[in-house]
């Protein structure tokens, strides 16, 4: 057996299969490009949706991290550290709003934006106990928590783990009318994806979110746009939402925003929001930690440059570009902004994704017949050219 198979062995034998992975092991990374435990490199074209926007052991965030190692890693929020405040001050100002909560993984966000908007709901907007609602989309991925997958409208995401938590309207996605429709004097919030990712990186029509943005001013609810997967440079502007010029009323971020080296996220939304929470009434052990700070403050410091967010704009245009004039006969349409792609196949994606990976090339497969390319940002054009010649291979079998 090679080394890679005794450790996929390990895996299959101890670890629960709640994932399908490629038959790869990687025990190696720089910049866009992955090394497995035989020495074989790949270039990487999911980077770990998104998480891993400035590239595997980006040099800057590295240094942040070691310097931050070095002095203090946990206090907990009963104390304060002198990376908090430096922190949730730099992420509101990039977000322009006033206030940050920092948690770690991006369903922790989406569960504190959750609670936030049916708490201003009940004390803001005075609604009566109990009654909150609030609207989500068909296709959504927002977490695996039991709150929200009581809202998901994928079988696999779902089923089996009920009872499901009430209190939510799901509408199709991209309709205005009947997110109208579904509205009332109890709604609190409507959660949108600018982009849908795991649904296999969906675009809405032109004008949508600006359409969700007017609803929500005009009914008194809160728009939370969840930019966990579309945000921080992925689609070539710092914020999915700026495509149309959108502002909501609470960011929901993670992934890219620990660097690709630990989970961080958070809320971000004014004060009149997020000053809801007293003492005692929402918090965690490890959000908003001193590693966790050092390494997101580097983060925004790195997108304040604009030259993620340009990389994106400008090599995601060529991608598109090539992929619109692939020659086969497989493909059915190409979606997405930016440096993010969803190539939907007639046919199942998961072979597709496996010759890739025999030609040197890491992309993943979505709800079977969606090939996602989400490269890190800093991937070489020359790099991403060549990734793209070996999907045409792939896709002629």
């Amino acid at each position: 057996m090679t080394r890679s198979d005794q450790l996929r062995a390990m895996s299959e034998e101890h670890s629960a299969h709640n994932y399908h992975p490629l038959p790869i092991v990687i025990a190696e990374a720089d910049g866009a490009w992955v090394t497995d435990v035989e020495g074989r490199r790949y270039l990487d074209m999911l980077a770990a949706y998104s998480a891993v926007n400035f590239g595997h052991r980006n040099p800057r965030l590295v240094e942040a991290a070691r310097r931050q190692l070095e002095r203090v890693t946990l206090v907990s929020r009963a104390f304060d550290h002198d990376q908090f405040g430096p922190f949730v001050t730099e992420l509101a100002e990039l977000c322009g709003k006033d206030m940050v909560l920092p948690m770690n993984s991006g369903a922790e966000a989406v569960e504190t934006a959750l609670k936030t908007a049916r708490k201003w709901g009940y004390e803001v907007k005075g609604v009566p106990a109990g009654q909150a609602n609030i609207i989500t989309f068909d296709g959504n991925f927002h977490g695996r928590t039991t709150t929200i997958v009581s809202f998901s409208t994928d079988p696999d995401a779902k089923d089996s783990y009920g009872p499901y938590t009430p209190g939510f309207r799901t509408v199709p996605y991209g309709n205005v009318a009947a997110l109208e429709a579904a509205m009332d004097d109890d709604t609190v919030g409507v959660l949108v994806e600018p982009i849908q990712g795991e649904a296999g990186v969906n675009v809405p029509p032109s004008g949508f979110l600006r359409a969700v943005r007017e609803l929500c001013s005009a009914r008194g609810a809160l728009m939370l746009a969840d930019e966990i997967q579309a945000g921080l440079g992925r689609t070539g502007t710092t914020f999915a939402c700026d495509h149309e010029g959108v502002v909501p009323d609470v960011y929901i971020l993670g992934k890219a925003l620990g660097g690709g080296l630990m989970p961080v996220s958070a809320v971000v939304a004014d004060a009149d929001v997020l000053g809801v929470f007293r003492p005692g009434q929402h918090g965690s052990t490890f959000g908003g930690n001193p590693l966790a700070c050092a390494i997101g403050r580097e983060v925004v410091a790195m997108l304040r440059t604009g030259e993620f967010q340009e990389r994106s704009r400008e090599l995601g245009a060529h991608m598109h570009r090539r992929l619109g004039e692939l020659s086969s006969d497989l493909v059915q349409e190409v979606r997405g902004r930016g440096l993010w792609a969803g190539v939907e196949l007639h046919g199942r994606a998961r072979p597709v994704s496996e010759r890739l990976m025999e030609l040197g090339v890491l992309a993943k497969e979505t709800h079977e017949t969606t090939l996602r390319l989400a490269p890190p940002l800093v991937i070489e054009r020359e790099d991403l050219d060549w990734a793209l010649d070996q999907l045409e291979t792939a896709l002629k079998g």
